[in-house]
């Protein structure tokens, strides 16, 4: 897992020596607001309609397996058309994806909150999640192509991080409370936030450069061909649980999302100007990065997932009481999210992400201790305190990373990749924490369901320990390979493949 194989021996990242304080104008900070506040609506929208599921459920006599297409449908056409989105951000310019993307998720938005059966919601579910695939790789290019490399990019890409992270946790808040109004409200509070985004971004983020005639060319065959495998991918993902992983549907599924995955290959190393130029994947700081995303995520996903059915369904807590048991995390995470950026710049990245995912691990192992009667003060809060901790300093520095040293041709093609690793992840942990935890709420023993807490919480330990531990491996590794290969008077090691 090759997280920052570019930091030298003492830690401090490229460009991040004694430098004047970092000063910026009005027209950057309201440039960095209006693309942090798009970030924060595509976690928000993630984490509050989640919330309201039941309600939704409940007043359009909706089946389970229904249901959960709610979520899941969202899910389906983020991941499934990221890749495109990133792509489209460097081909068509990265402010004109953005406009669109904003465009897309308000419509999405108020088509969901409008709406009169389950069918409506699911459809609206699914135009947000396109919205959202738009917006986030686009957002992330503007970010990086507004600040230069070194201490401002840093900052401003922990500011935007901390506006994400801030957006998975406060959606918990946020979601509970205007669930306990109306379940609409978690669909309608996006549409003025992504218009007043959309107007502040047609104002504030530059106009896309003039492109020359040579770049015109779509590669349209993989455009098809990639997302209708990642599509089907995050499907037979999402429906394992439901059908189970090794039914003949959901075997099907994957099998053709492997075919479509290896027929795209081919079209890319064949054609004159491929969606995806292949040799971005032997950047190991790219793919380290996007696996660390998906560990990260996925995990914390899958904690909320499994906290809220322990706290609604299991403790009998309101919405709105689940909502106040999260709060400290969010606000920990909005203490140490905007300074992780200025941290980076000392102390590099394998540190933060290591930190970051041993906390997640021993918070999972404290959440262990829940049972029927447990304090939350002395068995959950402890949790959600570390969790807080962790997730801005690791979230931060897998952007940073994921982003350092790739062209501005490809920056949104890269950050792409990345919020696929993050939304894949999310979707391959949380389904097989789902797996390990169990049966149907209403047909397990109460005894059953603490016990099935407590299974899907160990696989979120293990996976966040395993994360933790491959990040010094990888440096060892990485510093052998270098050993063996490079003279003793070598210079620093060469920083990014591909």
């Amino acid at each position: 897992m090759a997280i920052a194989d570019d930091v030298s021996e003492g830690g401090a990242l490229p460009g991040a020596d004694a430098q004047a304080p970092v000063r910026w104008g009005p027209r950057q900070w309201l440039m960095l607001v209006v693309v942090c506040a798009a970030f924060s609506l595509d976690a928000l929208d993630n984490i509050m309609v989640g919330i309201a599921t039941p309600q939704i459920k409940d007043e359009f006599d909706m089946s389970t397996s229904a249901a959960q297409w709610i979520v899941s449908a969202y899910v389906l056409s983020f991941g499934g058309f990221l890749l495109l989105g990133g792509r489209m951000a460097d081909l068509l310019g990265k402010r004109r994806v953005f406009l669109t993307g904003l465009a897309v998720l308000a419509v999405g938005s108020l088509a969901g909150g409008l709406a009169t059966d389950g069918f409506m919601v699911i459809a609206g579910r699914l135009v947000m999640g396109i919205g959202a695939a738009l917006t986030a790789p686009s957002a992330l290019s503007i970010v990086v192509g507004g600040f230069p490399e070194g201490p401002q990019r840093n900052r401003a890409i922990g500011i935007y991080t901390a506006c994400g992270a801030v957006g998975y946790s406060i959606g918990v808040v946020v979601g509970g409370a205007l669930t306990q109004a109306s379940w609409r409200w978690t669909f309608m509070l996006s549409v003025p936030v992504a218009v007043a985004a959309l107007i502040g971004a047609l104002v504030l983020v530059p106009k896309d450069p003039a492109r020359g005639p040579g770049t015109r060319h779509y590669d349209a065959a993989g455009a098809v061909t990639v997302t209708a495998a990642m599509l089907l991918l995050v499907y037979g993902i999402v429906q394992a649980p439901t059908e189970g992983w090794f039914s003949v549907r959901t075997l099907a599924v994957l099998a053709v999302a492997a075919l479509l995955l290896a027929a795209f290959t081919v079209i890319e190393l064949r054609a004159p100007e491929p969606l995806l130029r292949l040799g971005l994947l032997r950047n190991k700081s790219l793919v380290g990065a996007s696996l660390v995303a998906a560990a990260i995520l996925g995990t914390y996903m899958s904690y909320q997932f499994i906290g809220s059915l322990y706290m609604q369904s299991y403790r009998g807590w309101s919405p709105l009481e689940m909502a106040f048991a999260f709060l400290p995390l969010g606000l920990m995470i909005l203490t140490f999210a905007p300074r992780a950026g200025n941290w980076l710049g000392k102390t590099g990245l394998r540190r933060p992400v290591f930190g970051g995912m041993a906390a997640y691990a021993v918070a999972f192992l404290l959440f262990l201790r829940v049972g029927e009667h447990s304090s939350y003060w002395v068995m959950i809060l402890p949790s959600m305190l570390l969790i807080g901790i962790g997730f801005p300093f690791a979230f931060t520095a897998a952007n940073v990373q994921a982003t350092q040293g790739v062209d501005e041709s490809e920056q949104g093609l890269a950050a792409g990749i990345l919020q696929t690793g993050y939304q894949v992840g999310a979707a391959v942990v949380l389904a097989v924490v789902t797996v390990r935890m169990g049966g149907e709420e209403s047909s397990v023993a109460r005894a059953d369901l603490l016990n099935g807490y407590h299974q899907g919480t160990w696989v979120i330990v293990a996976i966040a320990a395993v994360t933790a531990l491959a990040v010094p491996a990888a440096a060892l590794v990485g510093r052998r390979r270098t050993g063996r290969t490079a003279p003793a008077a070598a210079g620093p090691a060469e920083h990014h493949a591909g």
